[in-house]
């Protein structure tokens, strides 16, 4: 069998055994000292700005998020600067934001900087600046963005401080319907447990390809020797 043909098929088996969604390993910011807030649907109605959108620039531990639109709550400024942890503030590292990434976040506003919020010499490295925002940890504050879904700590049936659990994508406009009071946590909560058919089409189609072929895959032990 060719190479092309062989790389076909391993590609396919990673595709076959891979979760449709890869789970967080561990609890995120669970130490941090703060209590488990709530999932995504519970707090993103209370937020003061819910937006989509994409990370244009790390500054410290500041990220700008050029919105594309507003979820809930008015837009004022774009791009959007949002605080992340420093010192031992409950926020997810700005790491792990990159840029071009795209988001849903639901954000708090600093009303008020505290009187040891600011250090002049690390103005990158602070509580943040007044009107600007900041992303907590202590919830599902955030979801991951790809195409037209997300993924995230969506709704109350979720572990709580995993960020990123095992779920389906459910689409960005269910989530829009239901901040705008025209779709059920129910649905979303189903949403987030549907297999995808086609997926689970490609999948069974895949093991049915693959059974009986091991013999085919070359021994990788004994090409490593030859080197």
């Amino acid at each position: 069998m060719g190479q092309p043909a062989i790389a076909m098929i391993r590609a396919l088996l990673v595709l076959a055994l891979a979760p449709v969604a890869h789970a967080q390993p561990e609890a995120t910011e669970a130490d941090c000292g703060c209590l488990w807030e709530g999932s995504f649907s519970q707090l993103a109605p209370l937020a003061d700005l819910v937006i989509l959108g994409d990370v244009t620039a790390k500054k410290g531990n500041a990220v700008d998020i050029n919105a594309i639109t507003s979820l809930k709550g008015e837009l004022w400024l774009n791009p959007v600067r949002v605080w992340m942890k420093t010192r031992t503030y409950c926020r997810p590292p700005a790491d792990d934001f990159p840029e071009g990434s795209r988001w849903i976040m639901a954000l708090s506003q600093i009303r008020e900087v505290p009187e040891d919020g600011f250090n002049p010499s690390t103005p990158n490295q602070s509580f943040g600046r007044q009107y600007d925002y900041v992303l907590s940890s202590c919830g599902g504050y955030w979801l991951r963005v790809n195409g037209n879904t997300a993924m995230g700590n969506l709704v109350p049936d979720m572990p709580r401080f995993y960020h990123h659990p095992d779920m389906s994508p459910v689409l960005i406009e269910l989530i829009a319907g239901y901040l705008n009071g025209d779709v059920s946590e129910h649905a979303l909560v189903e949403a987030s447990r549907q297999r995808p058919e086609a997926v689970d089409t490609l999948i069974l189609d895949t093991r049915s390809f693959l059974r009986g072929q091991e013999d085919w895959l070359p021994d990788d032990s004994a090409s490593d020797s030859d080197q």
